[in-house]
């Protein structure tokens, strides 16, 4: 049963339509969805039966960045834009396994999932989670927010995600910017995460998802890989490069017979100089 709708009494949670952090938590198997979101994912899921491995997939990634950059890169602050609804583990449980006293600022735009961010995301007493209410394409919103100033030590580095994000993002040149404003903002040593849709692997059915996506007002954008690339322009690619999610650092905790053909994922995590 989906969240009843009062949930939202005071903000417009914009049922009526879909909304890809919906559509994400939907097919995971969340219940934090409405009808529209529902839809999405079922015509989805019949255009592109693997739709579910694959976002499981990408949910694996970030949980492998999120390890990778707390325990042997040694971050302990996170800024985290696109949180999407809470799903177990989330990045603060993860970091914070390694570093309890480590900080995380989750950012979205829609009030349904900071309501649940704010209501299951806690963390530990020794560290710190905040929220901000920000639509990436206005990366100052995010920067100037006393939730980011007061939360995260500039003079330290930061471990910047953005996972499954910039396809709501229609323009290229659009996206690469946002993605460098924020960026630019945080110091030396710290690093960027993200993964980029991709249609290269299997474009026929995914560009059908793309439709179905569109049909709902949902924007998906899939980049082919020099685009996808062109984010970490200047900054130090961590192996092994960019490569497909669930190629990327596979540590045995996930399928092994996943076909390339289903995963519409690229995937990297690079150091800022």
């Amino acid at each position: 049963m989906a969240r009843d709708e009062e949930e939202g009494r005071g903000v417009d949670l914009q049922t009526d339509r879909a909304h890809g952090a919906r559509i994400y938590d939907y097919i995971l198997g969340g219940k934090d969805n409405f009808a529209a979101d529902r839809e999405a994912g079922e015509n989805s899921l019949k255009m592109w039966p693997a739709l579910k491995p694959h976002m499981h997939a990408n949910r694996a990634f970030m949980h492998r960045v999120g390890r990778y950059l707390a325990a042997e890169a040694g971050i302990r602050q996170f800024l985290d834009i696109g949180t999407g609804l809470p799903t177990r583990p989330n990045l603060h449980e993860i970091v914070q396994s390694v570093d309890p006293t480590a900080k995380v600022v989750y950012t979205d735009n829609d009030p349904l999932v900071l309501a649940h961010a704010r209501a299951l995301m806690l963390g530990t007493t020794q560290g710190s989670t905040a929220y901000i209410d920000a639509d990436m394409r206005d990366p100052q919103t995010i920067t100037s927010a006393p939730e980011f100033i007061e939360t995260l030590d500039l003079t330290k580095p930061v471990g910047l995600l953005l996972i499954a994000i910039v396809h709501f993002i229609e323009d290229d040149d659009e996206a690469l910017k946002v993605v460098r404003q924020v960026l630019d903002v945080l110091p030396s040593g710290s690093y960027l995460a993200m993964s980029i849709a991709t249609d290269e692997f299997d474009p026929i059915p995914l560009a059908k998802v793309q439709q179905e996506y569109n049909r709902l007002g949902e924007t998906l954008i899939f980049r082919k890989r020099p685009t996808a690339l062109s984010f970490f322009d200047g900054l130090e690619l961590v192996e092994p490069g960019l490569v497909q999610v669930h190629k990327w650092r596979p540590d045995g905790s996930e399928p092994t017979d996943v076909a390339d053909k289903d995963i519409a994922m690229y995937g990297a995590v690079a150091r800022k100089p």
